[in-house]
């Protein structure tokens, strides 16, 4: 069983590099497609690909599913990693070799700014090449990394195909040229029509294989990094990692405190609601639970939790700023300290930027202080809780028992790295451009169709959270659970604007 995983892997790699090569020549070859020898190189590339994928595959799906030597190609991390930079490497191509393929696969009504339904549909009919294209290279990227995963190819691309659908939709609401009036971003209706959906009509299972919210947001967040410069991660990453650290600890402590002491909860219940609301909700809490034993309600009830939480934030905190009169980039830093679950962080951060007519710094601010200040801090509580649990809590009666020391990197977001990876691809590829070329090149023809892209990812996210919330189920969830965990909200808010706006507030207000 070893030595097939180990085939498995080595099979997937050798795909993975002949597809990406196969891309980046057919990318920079875009416009000469039709001489038979240029033509015919990209094409053998990606049908060898194709088939050592599908090989890969169907043995990687025969080896044991929890193989370490599989790990970095069967977790949603990973394949986010490597679907993401995928991306990025197609973009740079498609950028340097003049082609418009990136251009194209990231075409979307959500800033057409359509007054009537037939300029909506004359826009439709001349992209409809571009809106295939772009839908069978997402069902492709996405269905078979889930295949790869456990999920049945054919049930999730039926639940793609109509997810992709919804989406499109909600992008062509959002680009309604009265739709900023009545709020109408495209993060926020696809919550709202996720949770109408959800909690009015029983939804089919085949719909909710497609639902892969965490995946969803760890691609998106991969593709951030790209639209990221290296500079801004080094010059402000130190007061986001500071920031995150004081908030992150002192909440994490303050839920555990309240849930043990206060209600009485187990502890290990209190370990994974203490991480859900201080660091990254579902993973965080995904995490935390395996490193402490925790048992499944636990998790379901802090997941609840987690979404009903951010929900709310997703709409007070905008409106909050808007009413403070917050810089945009203080505000994102505040929502970046507060929210602890990134889709939903995102979107509250989109719509403050745009309340003040500036999303970058917003955006910016955000990913500085949730992806990179907090969310490495599901690896760190996930080595110190799995050390409780089998030293203090375990000791007396696993005597022999010791702590994996590869615990705090198999619980690292391996996202994180693809964030940094691309932030760094893209950086050093565009060094040879001055301010003029960055404005009126780099821009324009690489990194708004990777932002676009990302947008595509997020809305995939945010209408899965809604898809996924029911609200009968939240019922479930004990008291003493809701008071602690939303007690630690309070203090997280408010240590997060303390330190944005106050401490830290002339930092966020520079990006």
């Amino acid at each position: 069983m070893k030595g097939l995983g180990e085939s498995a892997v080595n099979t997937l790699l050798i795909a993975i590099a002949t597809l990406i090569t196969g891309i980046g020549l057919l990318v920079a070859w875009w416009w000469s497609v039709g001489e038979t020898l240029r033509g015919a190189l990209p094409l053998m590339a990606l049908g060898m690909g194709w088939l050592a994928l599908s090989s890969g595959l169907a043995r990687l799906r025969r080896s044991h599913q929890g193989e370490r030597e599989g790990a970095v190609l069967i977790t949603e991390d990973w394949w986010a990693v490597w679907l993401g930079m995928t991306v990025v490497l197609v973009a740079l191509g498609s950028f340097f070799g003049g082609a418009q393929l990136i251009h194209d696969l990231s075409v979307n009504p959500g800033g057409l700014k359509w007054a009537s339904l037939d300029q909506l549909s004359a826009h439709f009919q001349q992209n409809q090449t571009q809106y295939l294209a772009q839908f069978l290279t997402f069902a492709t990227l996405f269905g078979f990394s889930c295949h790869a995963m456990g999920i049945p190819l054919g049930q999730f691309l039926r639940g793609f195909t109509a997810l992709y659908g919804l989406s499109l939709a909600i992008f062509a609401v959002s680009g309604w040229e009265h739709a900023a009036q009545f709020n109408l971003e495209a993060p926020l209706v696809a919550l709202v029509v996720g949770l109408i959906l959800a909690n009015t009509i029983k939804l089919p299972e085949w719909l909710m294989s497609a639902m892969r919210v965490e995946y969803y947001v760890k691609f998106g967040i991969v593709l951030l990094g790209a639209t990221f410069p290296v500079s801004l991660i080094v010059s402000a990453g130190g007061v986001a990692i500071v920031q995150a650290t004081i908030i992150a600890v002192v909440t994490c402590l303050t839920i555990y405190y309240l849930a043990t002491r206060v209600f009485a909860l187990d502890r290990r219940f209190a370990a994974v609601l203490s991480v859900g609301g201080s660091v990254c909700g579902v993973s965080g809490s995904m995490a935390i639970a395996a490193a402490v034993g925790a048992r499944k309600e636990h998790i379901y009830a802090t997941i609840s939790l987690v979404v009903v939480w951010a929900l709310v934030m997703i709409i007070a905190l905008p409106i909050a700023a808007q009413a403070l009169n917050l810089h945009p980039g203080v505000a994102g830093a505040w929502i970046g300290a507060s929210e602890f679950a990134d889709a939903a962080g995102f979107a509250a951060a989109s719509a403050v930027g745009k309340m003040a007519g500036n999303e970058e710094p917003a955006i910016k601010a955000f990913t500085l202080m949730k992806v990179i200040g907090r969310d490495i801090w599901i690896g760190l509580w996930s080595l110190v809780w799995a050390y409780v649990a089998v030293t203090v809590w375990q000791g007396g009666q696993q005597p022999g028992a010791a702590l994996d020391r590869g615990e705090i990197w198999r619980r690292f977001p391996k996202f994180v790295l693809g964030f940094f990876a691309a932030s760094i691809l893209v950086t050093l590829s565009t060094l040879g451009f001055d301010d003029k070329g960055l404005a009126n090149e780099v821009k324009p023809h690489l990194l708004q169709p990777l932002g676009a892209l990302r947008g595509w990812a997020f809305i995939f996210c945010f209408l899965s959270i809604g898809l996924n919330t029911r609200f009968r189920e939240l019922s479930q969830v004990g008291g003493g659970a809701v008071a602690a965990f939303s007690l630690g909200v309070a203090v997280n808010v408010l240590l997060g604007y303390l330190f944005s706006v106050h401490i830290f507030g002339d930092y966020w207000a520079q990006l």
